[in-house]
């Protein structure tokens, strides 16, 4: 079997070479981060040259590839928004995250799609494609190998990029001088609560991914491995602990045996035991070393 990167978010008090370290601490090989906090748009802040040395110095460490590091994007960044103003400063922070993942060296920046409100859902499909191309004209190819990533939805209220249909709208809006450069991924709990049953069976998993790399002409970026508290259809984007939600183990053992997750950068979003981690403290945290391990298990 093709290698399988497992990794994680962890806690980055500290710094993010802070975060490395206890990824590494927990076993992970791949690892995703907040470039900026992101309850804040941040389409102004920049990247320190400090803060770039420092993580690298930490991953090379960790013998972590800078291409296996995934940027989660702000989490208020509604590309798809009906409003104006709000649609405009996403687009902005969306370009200015790029700005700053590149800065970094890393493979990937996911993001969110948003919802499109009262709006129209089409206009909302490529107001999103509209600011990946907005975003990817900022930062020249030759600076960068950055990729920006769609995740996709729990299918919440009238949010959009719930199935491989919206996601190809999206990316249909960049021009093809550009669209090497994105792309999508798949989280398992935002996947069961927006109607996709992967927990019935090994070949209702396959199915799913086989939809989606036939209607967007390619494979998954990235997989967010998480369990879901809510059941199948829910549109609730709340995540487990593997094994200890509605979906099991199992679905997971059946995603890791498609090759479809070899080489890609296998991100859990799991909860974590520890309410405050002290800046100077590399430690792991005890849930992710145990998921970490769990997952290893069913190779």
């Amino acid at each position: 079997m093709t290698a399988r990167i497992i990794g994680g978010h962890p806690p980055d008090a500290g710094g993010l070479a802070m975060a490395v370290r206890r990824g590494a601490a927990a076993g992970m090989e791949a690892i995703q981060i907040f470039t900026a906090p992101p309850v804040y748009y941040n389409e102004k802040v920049g990247a320190k040259p400090e803060r770039i040395a420092a993580l690298r110095e930490a991953l090379v460490a960790a013998a972590i590839e800078p291409r296996n590091v995934l940027v989660h994007a702000a989490y208020v960044l509604n590309t798809a928004s009906e409003d104006p103003a709000k649609a405009e400063r996403a687009r902005r922070g969306l370009a200015q995250e790029l700005k700053r993942s590149t800065a970094y060296g890393v493979g990937g920046c996911c993001f969110h799609p948003g919802s499109a409100g009262q709006g129209d859902p089409g206009s909302a499909f490529d107001q999103v494609g509209d600011a990946i191309a907005y975003a990817l004209e900022q930062v020249p190819g030759t600076d960068s190998r950055t990729r920006v990533l769609i995740e996709n939805t729990a299918g919440a209220g009238r949010t959009v990029g719930r199935s491989p249909g919206e996601v190809a709208r999206m990316l249909s809006r960049v021009p093809a001088s550009l669209r090497a450069r994105t792309g999508y991924g798949l989280d398992t709990c935002h996947l069961y609560a927006s109607g996709y049953d992967i927990r019935s069976s090994p070949a209702a998993m396959r199915a799913v991914l086989d939809e989606f790399e036939q209607v967007l002409g390619e494979r998954a970026a990235f997989f967010h491995l998480n369990d879901s508290r809510y059941p199948l259809g829910s549109n609730k984007d709340r995540h487990a602990w593997i094994g200890e939600g509605v979906l099991g183990v199992e679905p997971f053992r059946w995603l890791l045996a498609d090759d479809r997750t070899a080489g890609v950068p296998l991100i859990l979003e799991t909860p974590q035991e520890g309410s405050e981690v002290r800046g100077d403290d590399p430690s792991p945290d005890p849930a992710d070393v145990r998921m970490v391990q769990l997952l290893r298990s069913l190779l």
